[in-house]
């Protein structure tokens, strides 16, 4: 595998659209032809080299090519967006829509990730070892399609509106988690080792949650069903099971309403 290392040397006065800097576009280039790669920043068109310092080079295909992305980088947004192949670590902060749209691929996030993050995710992995912001494995706005494959690691907090509309794939927070987890999730499962605040699975149609920790508002259209004994995440433990939301409509399989499951652990 070919690394591309690229290696932020001079803040922004706006933010830069880096959508650029997944393997999918960096791959078969040159140190030369990345440098030369545009990088929108509001109404002007700036290259790679203007902001960032480049090294190495792209593999023959997104596969075998792992970038490398250095430095402060709260003003650069895209990182990773709609990778399908590869590998991209970034070393540092950074803003909105890590991993958007990705079907493929390996995220490694060494520090904390802004909002939208895994925006409509189809595949692949994202892992923040920080913290990550709002709206993580949403659907865009004014969609409908959230994430529906793949799997994230938080292994810090999580901001509000979690998995919004999410149908399929997997998130695990190992911290806490802003209110509205899963909010119109017609598939998918969070798993939530910390606390939460209120409105887990709002409008809910299909889905799992695991909560470890503690909700400060149970929704009032989860109905406890009784307790279950689970593994969960390589943890065995007894937890109460709800039924919800039941103020939607719900499909039916053979006959039987089908439900979102939310799982407390006692």
């Amino acid at each position: 595998m070919e690394t591309v290392t690229l290696t932020i040397k001079e803040q922004p006065p706006l933010y830069l659209e880096a959508e650029v800097f997944n393997p999918d576009s960096l791959a078969s280039k040159t140190a030369v032809e990345i440098a030369a790669l545009p990088l929108p920043m509001g109404k002007t068109t700036p290259v790679v080299g203007d902001y960032f310092t480049v090294s190495g080079k792209g593999g023959a295909t997104a596969a075998e090519t792992k970038v490398v992305v250095n430095g402060d980088l709260k003003k650069v947004k895209y990182i990773g967006a709609h990778m399908s192949a590869g590998e991209v670590v970034i070393n540092g902060d950074t803003d909105m829509y890590v991993g958007a749209w990705m079907t493929g691929g390996k995220i490694t996030a060494k520090g904390n990730i802004g909002d939208f993050a895994a925006t409509a995710m189809k595949g692949g992995e994202l892992i923040v070892e920080g913290n990550a912001g709002n709206y993580l494995a949403a659907a865009y706005r004014g969609d409908w399609r959230g994430m529906q494959g793949g799997r994230i690691h938080v292994k810090g907090n999580v901001g509000s509106d979690a998995g919004t509309f999410m149908m399929g794939g997997e998130i695990v927070i190992d911290g806490d988690v802003d209110v509205h987890v899963m909010t119109h999730a017609d598939g998918g499962k969070t798993v939530i080792k910390g606390n939460a605040k209120s409105r887990l699975g709002g409008q809910m149609v299909r889905g799992e949650i695991y909560l470890f920790g503690s909700v400060d508002v149970m929704m009032p259209g989860f109905n406890h069903v009784g307790d279950v004994e689970l593994e969960v995440e390589g943890v065995t433990a007894k937890f109460a099971e709800y039924i919800g939301d039941t103020g939607e409509r719900h499909p039916k399989s053979k006959g039987q309403l089908i439900y979102g499951k939310l799982y407390q652990k006692k």
